[in-house]
């Protein structure tokens, strides 16, 4: 079933037209979903300001500001790919929303398949690829799933740097995509170079060459990307930290990578240099030990890293501090984007709930989800909705 889209009363503008350099906030404006979760079909309506969805746990209020968060990533919080999205017993899902700045509007479409390629249109034309609809909405989501950003492994923080670079300067998803790609083929003849080093050593270092090459260029502009992300979060989420724990240690983030000593300009070089030398122990192990993807986001307090040493209430307070400090970024620079606060109050002591409430409470756009309505604090008013078995309905 294709669901239905709301009329637009403004007129739609251009993907040009929505550079969100000069603009201001973008809003989502109304929502469709077609086979998402558990959404046969789903049609609702957001308003500026707050929007909380109530409902019990099963009921579908995360699936609803899941799908929202995907269009600007083309990724999931909760899960690493996309078939889940994909209602049981259902070929496609399809994802659409009206997103408007002041009186301008596109509609934004998203068609998951799973086992092959998603499609996008953007004002109901097709698009050549996927990630030609990013950059027009920004999200930022808090969730429980953030613990994972200061408790998890590195593959966590990693994600969470590139999902921001990608909202910042979306063409990086055309060249993080290449580096997987890159990624993937060398990885494939490490493993198989086993028998070819026995037969064919010059053959194999002369392939690995050519993918050496691709992969420190690639990986050059993705390592720089994030260090300059890096700088700029950091004293964001010094500050945010500081709100959270008032008096306690600093927030220190950092990113850690094979070149952290080399300035933008040799890092392509660097990396080159490092394949080289661990030549011998990448053949033995079979799988690429040099580039972004074995980088990580260090973060400490005071003297001690966070992971390992903080307490819970530290660790929830850090990646709160990292989710802050993104959405501080994001609205200096290009306006505040739609915040997601997915079941998150009830994650959170009294203390860092009230601030966490104060801090968001004017956000242009707000969506909730909340198993009961005494977990959203009482100073975040606006529009209500209840979500049992995938029907979402507006309180009066």
């Amino acid at each position: 079933m294709t669901p239905t889209t709301a009329t637009c009363s403004c007129r739609c503008a251009s993907p040009a037209e929505m550079d969100p350099v000069a603009d201001p906030p973008v809003r989502v404006r109304h929502v469709s979903l077609a086979d998402v979760r558990n959404y046969a079909h789903l049609e609702v309506t957001l308003e500026p300001g707050i929007n909380a969805f109530v409902g019990s746990n099963g009921q579908g209020k995360t699936n609803l500001v899941e799908a929202v968060a995907y269009l600007s990533t083309l990724g999931s919080h909760r899960v690493a790919t996309d078939a889940p999205l994909v209602r049981h017993g259902a070929e496609r899902a399809v994802i659409r929303a009206d997103v408007v700045r002041e009186d301008r509007s596109l509609l934004l479409e998203i068609e998951i398949t799973a086992g092959r390629a998603n499609r996008a249109r953007i004002n109901r034309a097709p698009v050549q690829r996927t990630r030609e609809i990013l950059g027009i909405l920004r999200t930022v989501v808090f969730a429980p799933e953030d613990l994972a950003l200061v408790k998890g492994d590195p593959g966590e923080r990693r994600r969470f740097l590139d999902d921001l670079l990608v909202q910042r300067q979306p063409r990086l998803a055309g060249t993080r995509a290449d580096y997987d790609r890159v990624l993937k083929q060398r990885n494939a003849l490490l493993k198989s170079a086993g028998a070819a080093r026995r037969t064919s050593l010059e053959e194999v270092q002369r392939t690995l060459e050519v993918w050496d090459e691709q992969l420190a260029r690639l990986g050059a502009e993705i390592i720089e990307a994030r260090r300059e992300l890096t700088r700029s979060l950091a004293p964001l989420a010094s500050d945010a930290y500081g709100g959270l724990v008032p008096g306690g240690n600093a927030v220190a983030i950092s990113y850690r990578s094979v070149v952290d000593d080399v300035e933008a300009a040799d890092v392509e070089h660097a990396l080159l240099a490092e394949m080289g030398r661990r030549r011998k122990e990448e053949l033995d192990r079979g799988i690429t030990l040099v580039g972004p993807h074995r980088d990580d986001l260090d973060m400490a307090l005071g003297d001690a890293p966070v992971k390992g040493y903080a307490s819970h209430g530290e660790s929830w307070s850090a990646a709160l501090a990292l989710r802050l400090a993104a959405y501080d970024l994001l609205t200096e620079e290009s306006g505040a984007p739609v915040l997601v606060l997915d079941d998150v109050f009830a994650e959170l002591d009294a203390r860092r709930r009230a601030h966490l409430a104060e801090r968001v409470a004017d956000a242009p756009q707000v969506l909730i989800t909340a198993a009961v309505a005494e977990d959203v604090p009482a100073a975040m008013t606006g529009s209500w909705y209840d979500v049992v078995e995938g029907t979402v309905t507006r309180r009066d």
